[in-house]
């Protein structure tokens, strides 16, 4: 039997709502488990993103302006190399950028 080894791939996105639709993906349809799905802040400060989208976007009252827009958000998710295709795939479907394997 061939040794299917792990790996970690690495992926920015600009909004919150991206990262949530992408790990739903990757969770529901490649069957990731979740804990294998990792999601931080793409540099030291606290941010969702660096465009406002979803829940900090107003819909139709006064316009929203406390959104941490600080920078990227990353999502590191530890596949087999058989997955790694459909990963990348589903990752960029979602909006990722700047997608790196470990």
């Amino acid at each position: 039997m061939e040794d299917d080894k792990t790996m970690s791939v690495r992926a920015r996105f600009s909004t919150r709502e991206a990262v949530e639709l992408a790990v739903e993906h990757l969770v529901q349809q490649h069957d990731i488990p979740r804990a294998d799905v990792f999601i931080q802040s793409a540099n030291a400060l606290n941010t969702a993103g660096t465009q406002a989208a979803g829940g900090d976007v107003s819909q139709g009252l006064e316009a929203r302006d406390d959104a941490a827009l600080e920078g990227d958000i990353e999502v590191s998710v530890d596949v087999s190399e058989r997955q790694l295709a459909d990963v990348e795939k589903a990752l960029t479907d979602a909006g990722a950028s700047d997608i790196s394997k470990h």
